[in-house]
């Protein structure tokens, strides 16, 4: 489909890659890896157009249509979002037109045979290209990429020039997405969306029949979308047919492997190197020290990969909180007119790690802002608990920098205790290496910014930390590194994000709020992925359900008989392992009560060693009861939720 030939690029006299070859084929689904400033964005911008290489070419097959999404730097203005969404249908505009024109030229009287037919064969290419890009239904798909992005129907009439950056971002996606072209080439694509955005952009890309080159620090997105990972490595492009998991175990022991390689040939040459300087002046061993000459200028070095995966920073110790550190009691906030929620109730205690969720605009910021106190409520009471100390990292904190401080000395105001050298590694996991630390924050990206701030978090001793979405300019080796220090982190935590894979092994609740509302998961982020799964799939049935009635008695049947099977598939394995605790539970009870008369028994309790190990064996059997009772009842409970999820309604 598309194919780079000898393409080489360079930045600043550094080859990014040189002479490299690579395809791209049709329904190829490609995750872009490799370490930050090796190239990835560049190659995106080759392959769209938008950067010329130094050499090479790019070849492509007839009529094949690119759709790429940058990383920053999207504007829309002068429109609606609905008319700007709708000009990704250009092709399908281009075609009515010229079917309107063909079908005009055919009302002439004056054509002849001939013209006609050409003028019939180029109406029926139309209406087979129109046909193949879906004219028809193109409305209605266009309102429904908007609403899967985010996007209300109150939204579809405002300005474009109205929405922030983040939401800028999704409307040039969903440009793309509605432009059906051939090839998607997405740089970080899942940057300014929530969970249900990005959910349902999975499932769409899922569904989706072209080619896709993603680059991602989304780990979750990337291994649900992609089965092939392209790696830039030390200026080559290596291959691997799996996603992004099975790439990462390969790359582990590949990297065992070079540095094996790597120290079995600095041995080579250092003993070559001291039999050259041995013999240098023998005249007898002149011939064989000029061979080893040769052979260590002809020997291919072989580059250890850069890794900071051994870097491990933790929080410096903080003063220990009372049990509750805040409560909202009756809470509103209104911005003028607007309400955002009203009479909410809400208490964090000290330890718990709560991921926060909900879609853009449901108001996630704005309470994190009243749990931290930077934002007054309209109504209610804020109550701080005990030596509660916050820290706040905001997707605006940046702007809070000072301008005229460079990186360093930033952070050494807040980090007295810490030596120069302990901040600069500090800084290098945040990808501010060598003399990158001097920059002034005034001239740094936003991107640079928020990492600065982030870097500022981590030598904090608040002992409860909030983050807003803290891993959108993050590689995953710094995302890794932040990750491991607050799944460490002995305080308290409240973290808004959409990036699943980040919030895996941290959060130990889950917090969504929609329409105004909290509601709470006592569990993970895949406890609360589960129960979201669980909700949706009965209103799905639910849905099949209440058209039941409006159905023939066969067409009724059939649905039933569908919900019967849907719901034998989803219960007979629940069904076969209650079965078997049930008989584990039996057994255990029935050794119990014998275990219970033969304590009482004097032969047993009149002898220390028969009575200990009873004893024992009896305490064993009440632990394994216990943990199998907790087994049984959670399996009921699922039980129970699909059998009511498939219960269908007497008539």
């Amino acid at each position: 489909m598309i194919d780079l030939s000898s393409i080489s690029l360079q930045f600043g006299g550094k080859y990014l890659f040189q002479n490299i070859n690579y395809r791209i084929n049709a329904g190829e689904r490609i995750s872009l890896v490799g370490a930050n400033g090796t190239g990835k964005t560049s190659l995106l911008k080759i392959i769209s157009g938008e950067l010329i290489p130094e050499s090479g070419k790019i070849l492509k097959q007839k009529r094949i249509s690119i759709g790429y999404l940058p990383q920053e730097n999207i504007t829309h203005k002068g429109k609606t979002l609905i008319e700007e969404a709708s000009l990704a249908l250009t092709d399908i505009y281009e075609l009515q037109n010229k079917e309107k024109e063909i079908t005009d030229l055919l009302n002439q009287k004056s054509l002849d045979d001939e013209e006609h037919t050409d003028l019939i064969n180029q109406l029926g290419e139309v209406h087979y290209r129109l046909e193949e890009l879906d004219s028809y239904s193109a409305s209605s798909k266009v309102e429904k990429i908007l609403l899967g992005l985010g996007f209300q129907e109150k939204d579809f009439e405002r300005y474009t020039e109205e929405f922030s950056g983040g939401w800028q971002m999704r409307i040039a996606l969903a440009k793309i997405l509605i432009s059906q072209n051939d090839l998607l080439l997405l740089d970080e694509p899942t940057n300014h969306l929530d969970l249900d955005s990005l959910n349902w952009l999975i499932s769409f890309l899922k569904a989706y029949k072209g080619s896709l080159l993603i680059v991602s620090h989304d780990k979750y997105f990337i291994n649900a979308v992609t089965n092939k990972t392209l790696e830039i490595f030390l200026g080559r492009f290596n291959t691997f047919n799996g996603n992004y998991d099975a790439f990462l175990k390969y790359k582990e022991e590949r990297d065992a492997q070079s540095e094996q390689l790597f120290i079995a040939q600095q041995k080579k040459i250092k003993e070559t190197q001291n039999f050259i300087e041995r013999f240098r002046y023998k005249a007898t061993k002149a011939k064989q020290v000029q061979s080893k000459i040769k052979q260590l200028e002809k020997i291919e070095l072989i580059e250890l990969p850069e890794t900071t995966g051994k870097i491990n920073i933790k929080f410096p110790p903080a003063v220990q909180s009372g049990r509750l550190n805040i409560e909202l009691n009756d809470i509103s906030k209104l911005f003028g007119e607007l309400s955002v929620f009203e009479h909410l109730n809400f208490k964090i205690e000290r330890g718990e790690k709560i991921a926060f969720v909900g879609r853009n605009g449901a108001g996630k910021s704005t309470l994190a802002k009243l749990i931290n106190g930077s934002l007054e409520p309209t109504s209610g009471e804020r109550i701080e608990g005990h030596n509660t100390v916050f820290a706040y990292y905001s997707q605006d904190v940046a702007d809070n920098l000072n301008p005229d401080l460079d990186i360093l000395e930033t952070i050494e105001g807040i980090a007295e205790d810490k030596t120069l050298g302990q901040l600069r590694s500090l800084l290098g996991c945040f990808l501010f290496t060598g003399d990158d630390v001097f920059k002034k924050i005034g001239v740094l990206s936003g991107g640079e910014k928020s990492r600065v701030a982030l870097a500022k978090i981590l030598l904090t001793k608040a002992n409860f930390i909030i983050l807003d979405e803290p891993t959108n300019h993050l590689d995953i080796s710094s995302k890794q590194i932040l990750q491991n220090a607050l799944v460490d982190f002995s305080g308290t935590l409240l973290i808004i994000s959409h990036d699943i894979d980040f919030l895996k092994p941290i959060a130990n609740k889950v917090i969504e709020l929609q329409s105004g509302e909290l509601k709470v998961y006592d569990g993970d982020i895949d406890y609360y992925l589960y129960k979201k799964n669980v909700i949706e799939e009965k209103q799905n049935v639910q849905a099949e359900k209440t058209n039941l009635s409006s159905l023939t008695k066969k067409d009724q049947k059939r649905i039933e008989a569908e919900l019967r099977q849907q719901k034998y598939q989803q219960t007979k394995d629940l069904i076969k392992s209650i079965g078997l605790i049930e008989e584990k539970i039996s057994k255990l009870e029935n050794e119990q009560t014998n275990l219970e008369v033969e304590l009482g028994d004097e032969e047993i309790y009149s002898n220390p060693i028969l009575s200990k190990e009873k004893t024992k064996r009896y305490e064993t059997v009440k632990l394994e009861l216990k943990s199998l009772l907790q087994e049984w009842e959670q399996l009921q409970e699922k039980l129970l939720e699909i059998e009511e999820k498939f219960s269908i309604p007497k008539s």
